[in-house]
């Protein structure tokens, strides 16, 4: 029996950079900053290239994108649940080793009736870097 994830995706060296790229940073980059450090190693490398790789990626399971309202989306190799520091000065993402409260998905299925099947919880705030800048 054949893999799904071998006959649904195939191998893309482009692909490949871009998880490598996203593993060997903890910065929560966006789709420009990932286009920009691999522009010089893929001449023909477009902006949507970036973008339908990074797709796959989070089809595959191998990458998340993180949606926190800013005008870009951001994206980590880090797939294991966890939460996040947002600065609010520079609008850096810190990943935030806390432990993660599954039981609060308990409590919100008690006081609903809406399916729930996951939490997200940012917290915002001023980094170390600009509190001593300002």
């Amino acid at each position: 029996m054949l893999n799904k994830e071998k006959t649904q995706f195939r191998q893309s060296k482009q692909r490949n950079r871009i998880l490598e790229l996203l593993r060997s940073t903890d910065s929560h980059p966006t789709a420009d900053w990932i286009y920009a450090q691999l522009k010089k190693e893929f001449p023909k490398l477009s902006l949507g290239t970036v973008y339908r790789n990074l797709s796959t990626l989070i089809d595959q399971g191998l990458v998340n994108k993180i949606h926190f309202g800013s005008t870009f989306d951001r994206f980590e190799a880090n797939t294991k649940p966890h939460y996040h520091l947002i600065c609010e000065s520079c609008g850096k993402i810190f990943d935030f080793n806390m432990k993660i409260y599954e039981n609060l998905n308990e409590q919100a299925k008690q006081l609903t009736t809406f399916t729930i099947n996951y939490h997200k919880l940012d917290f915002y705030g001023i980094c170390q870097e600009c509190s001593q800048s300002e």
